[in-house]
């Protein structure tokens, strides 16, 4: 499971991004320092054990790429769009992400333990032993994820659309889901959760 860590040691900075074109790159241990990636189309780019501090990724897309343990801290991903990506082992922290919508891919063991995802999207995305502990995700779109083994300990799921996704790990008296949408199958395993006898 994800966890509070310090960021990969890196071996080069960049500072300005230029308008380089990432798809198809690799990156490796790089830190990116208040880089403008706005708007970028990054497919298939590829960026291991990097950091990335104070980088704006709004309104950018990221299609079959791939962000391997990296560290994002104090990052903006408003309206970005990540499709089919593995961000496997990667840490935000302190990182705004209004508008976000990820769609299919592989976000297993990331750290967002206390991110604000209040009207995010998130659909068809594995997340298992993610760090989502705390994570206000009021009005959310968690649709189809797989969230078994993720930390979901004081999440708030409030009015979030949650069908489809696992809830083996929720704790219904730690997690806020008032509201929330959820289908007959999560609803028998909420219930079994709250130690009620489910019969026919």
């Amino acid at each position: 499971m994800a966890g509070n860590r310090g960021a990969a040691p890196t071996e080069s900075t960049i500072r300005e991004w230029d308008d380089e074109d990432p798809s198809g790159r690799t990156y490796r241990r790089v830190l990116f320092i208040d880089s403008d990636l706005t708007e970028v189309a990054n497919r298939g780019g590829v960026f291991e054990e990097c950091t990335f501090r104070g980088v704006r990724f709004n309104a950018s897309t990221h299609t079959d790429a791939a962000f391997v343990n990296c560290t994002f801290v104090r990052c903006s991903l408003f309206d970005a769009t990540f499709t089919g990506c593995k961000l496997v082992g990667s840490f935000f922290d302190d990182c705004t992400y209004n508008l976000l919508k990820v769609a299919g891919g592989d976000w297993s063991f990331t750290g967002l333990p206390g991110a604000d995802l209040r009207g995010t999207s998130f659909t068809g995305v594995r997340l298992r032993e993610a760090e989502l502990t705390g994570v206000k995700a009021a009005k959310a779109v968690f649709r189809d994820v797989d969230l078994s083994g993720a930390a979901l300990q004081r999440a708030d799921f409030t009015g979030a659309d949650l069908r489809g996704s696992d809830l083996s790990t929720v704790d219904p008296l730690t997690v806020g889901l008032r509201d929330a949408r959820i289908d007959l199958t999560q609803a028998m395993v909420i219930a079994t959760a709250l130690g009620l006898d489910v019969r026919p």
